[in-house]
Order: C-alpha cells, then structure tokens, then sequence
C-alpha cells in the first residue's frame, strides 16, 4: 500500500472539524471536487468508508474518526519537521520541545521564555503541559527534550533528574474572610477549599499533609489550572492551596498572580519540589542547553 497524503489526510480533517466538505474546502482553498477526490482516493487506498456524506452535513465512520486521531498527530509532526527545516536554513538555533506540569504557573513561564528571549534569541520552545508521569515517559521515547516534572522522580535509562524548585505551599484566601495569620490542616478542613484532582501530585501532596493531621477532607471543587484556581478564590468561592513561586533570587515580591488575595503560610509547612529531566544523549546540543540555562536561572533550592 502507497504512504498516506497528508493534503489528503488534511481535508479529512478540515471536514472532521468543520462538518461539510464545502466549509472544508473554503478552508483549504480547494475547489469541492478536490475535497471529493481526496476523500475518495483516501477510501479507495484504505479500503474503507471514510465519510458519510448527508445533505446539510457530513459525518465520520468509525474509520474516518480512527484516521482523523491518528491524523492530526501526522500533521503535528510534519508541521514541527518543517518548522525545524526552515530554522535550519535560515541560521536559527532550533526548537526544543519543553514540557511542564499544570501546577507552574503562568507567572513563572513567561520569566523563563523572557530570559531566554534576552540570553539565546534563535532557540524557540514549543511548550507542552503534561503529567509527570507523561514526560518522562516522553522523554525515554524521544519525543521531547526537557521536562519540569514534580518530584521525586526516579531516573532511568537516558533520562536524567535533577532538582530545580522548592517552593512553599500556601493557602490562597478570599480578602474579605476573616483569615488566621497561618493556616492549619484543621482550620482548612472546616473550610469551603478547592484543590488539583486527584489523579495529581499536587493533590496527594496536600493529601498527605492532610493526613498527617489524622484528617481526610475532600475538596468541594477539582482544577487542575492555577489561574482557575486564584480566580475562583478571588470571587469568594473557597480557599486554594497553591504553591508560591517566587523569583529565581533571593528577597523576591510575591508573585502577581496572588494581588488581592490573603496569602498564608501553612503550619506544618509544606514545600512543592520541581525537578528538570532531560535525556543523557542529548546534553551537547546548543539549543536545549540554552533553555537549560535559562531554566537555571530560575531554580530556587
């Protein structure tokens, strides 16, 4: 069997998301009969019925939704070969594919791509947000370069580990509750919190401080997104228990993303700690060693 067309498998796509294949071929800037004859010679090559063609709209077949999947991966990944090829020839550094988990905050990432704007204009970073777990399973398989990961994590076979972050866990609070000067295990679980899920290492870490108390409360509401969070608590809608990032230097402010906010030390403390993996293989490549760099220049022990 002949290699699949990616402009074939493209519109399947575009009908995929758009829903009729004359709204996928004014897209694409394709004549109709072009999208037909695409999808017709997708069928014929795949020896299956793709498409269901309706009057108003056009639906997928079992096979069609099994292409588009496997599809939209084909083009991410021809679309970063090209990125790489035109970077290339242009005298640029290169792109290297960072994933974070969901609990950094978008205070702290923009820190890090201003840095690297300033230290290593020609490296671009295409960012993914994934578990712990995912990355490194990622990076053993090559598919990505760096990774902050929540830790610990245990290094194996081309991935290494290191720590990069320790941050103190505070508790977010509404500002016009009347809140303790700290926050108790006990005082926040006669509270309205809210919390990351708990397929999270952010939520067993809370879970665990928590336990340490001989207390299991739930959560009333599951967010695995920082911003969310704040923004919830600064409606009044509950406590969140996040970390706070501060600067990659000593004496830092607290970050802006807490304005407004009551902002408490936990009692027992309670520390988040990051880590950065990367692949033994590639630790001369230019590129990812400037985004290394730049990460580094945020680490807080």
């Amino acid at each position: 069997m002949r290699n699949l067309n990616l402009d074939q498998v493209q519109t399947l796509v575009a009908i995929a998301d758009l829903g009729t294949l004359a709204a996928a071929a004014q897209a694409l800037h394709l004549a109709p009969p072009t999208v037909s004859l695409h999808i017709s010679e997708l069928e014929s090559r795949l020896g299956a019925a793709l498409v269901v063609r309706g009057r108003r709209q056009a639906s997928l077949t079992p096979a069609g939704e099994a292409l588009v999947a496997g599809g939209r991966r084909l083009l991410a990944g021809a679309d970063e070969v090209v990125e790489q090829v035109r970077r290339r020839a242009q005298g640029l550094e290169g792109l290297v594919r960072l994933a974070t988990t969901a609990g950094v905050s978008a205070g702290l990432l923009p820190r890090l791509l201003e840095r690297l704007a300033r230290q290593s204009p020609g490296v671009d970073v295409k960012l993914d947000v994934l578990s712990s777990a995912e990355a490194m399973a990622r990076l053993g398989a090559g598919t990505l370069d760096l990774a902050i990961v929540a830790m610990p994590q245990a290094a194996g076979g081309d991935v290494q580990v290191r720590p990069w972050r320790t941050d103190p866990m505070v508790a977010l609070i509404p500002p016009a509750w009347d809140a303790p000067a700290q926050a108790t295990p006990q005082w926040l679980a006669g509270q309205r919190w809210m919390s990351f899920g708990p397929a999270t290492q952010m939520y067993r870490l809370i879970a665990g401080w928590f336990a340490q108390a001989g207390l299991n409360p739930r959560p009333r509401m599951e967010l695995n997104h920082p911003l969310a969070l704040r923004s919830l608590v600064g409606a009044g809608h509950g406590v969140a228990v996040l970390p706070l990032e501060q600067p990659g230097v000593a004496g830092g402010d607290v970050e802006q993303d807490n304005a407004g906010l009551q902002v408490r030390p936990l009692s027992p403390p309670l520390w988040r700690e990051l880590g950065l993996a990367r692949r033994a293989s590639q630790v001369h490549d230019t590129a990812i060693l400037a985004v290394w760099a730049a990460l580094e220049s945020l680490a807080v022990p």
